[in-house]
């Protein structure tokens, strides 16, 4: 099969480690392969958010309350955002 797309160079830095091992373990062939599966994972956990996003914007048009003041939706954005940091920041 020819292939679709031009090489490009990407300095992973620490993830450099995270991709040997996933290749030494036999879990992919190739560094472009953990690369490519990354990316696609990042690909869902983004469209995931837009999901959640779009629900979330339609339940507070269709809401008959009132409004929510901007100071609580940024706030709970905020903490929404430390926790997700924080997960992120475990798992390296």
């Amino acid at each position: 099969m020819a292939r679709t797309s031009r090489p490009i160079t990407v300095t992973l830095g620490e993830l450099k480690v995270f991709v040997d091992e996933r290749v030494n373990a036999g879990r992919y062939a190739s560094a472009s392969e953990v690369v490519r599966a990354g990316l696609r994972a990042l690909e869902r956990q983004e469209a995931a958010v837009d999901d959640w996003m779009r629900a979330k914007i339609k339940e507070s048009l269709d809401d008959p309350h009132p409004d929510i003041p901007a100071e609580e939706v940024f706030a709970e954005l905020r903490a929404r955002n430390a926790a997700l940091i924080a997960t992120d920041a475990k798992r390296k």
